[in-house]
């Protein structure tokens, strides 16, 4: 059975930085898509960023992260990374770590109810 714990979230000022870690357990990174997703208050989870090593079109980024989040993977580790710049109070949010077979779930309409894995969650709140 697959697993994926997420840490790294935490309190920080806007303008600053944070690195969330999500190491995947019984999944290899070979054949699945990983990435992140975010729900803040009130409002439905969506897709911040997805990497599938085994396509050549690189990392996805939701627009409203692009600029600001990298996320990497350490396959030795089976870790994902999703380093946070510049944030902003907007990013407050839940970060859940994700994977499945399709990338396509992340920019989907409500893809998060159809991920195959998903972590616990990290909160992740960017004071003004």
């Amino acid at each position: 059975e697959a697993h994926l714990v997420e840490s790294g979230g935490g309190l920080v000022q806007a303008g600053g930085s944070l690195r969330l870690s999500c190491e995947a357990s019984g999944l290899s990174f070979d054949n699945y898509a990983v990435g992140w997703f975010r729900q803040a208050p009130g409002k439905e989870h969506e897709g911040v960023s997805c990497i599938n090593i085994s396509d050549n079109d690189g990392p996805w980024y939701a627009d409203s992260v692009k600029g600001r989040f990298t996320i990497s993977t350490d396959n030795a580790k089976n870790t994902v990374y999703l380093q946070m710049n510049s944030l902003k109070p907007e990013d407050t949010a839940v970060y859940f770590c994700a994977a499945d077979l399709y990338p396509g779930t992340w920019y989907q309409p409500g893809g998060y109810r159809y991920l195959e894995v998903k972590g616990q969650g990290t909160l992740v709140t960017v004071a003004s």
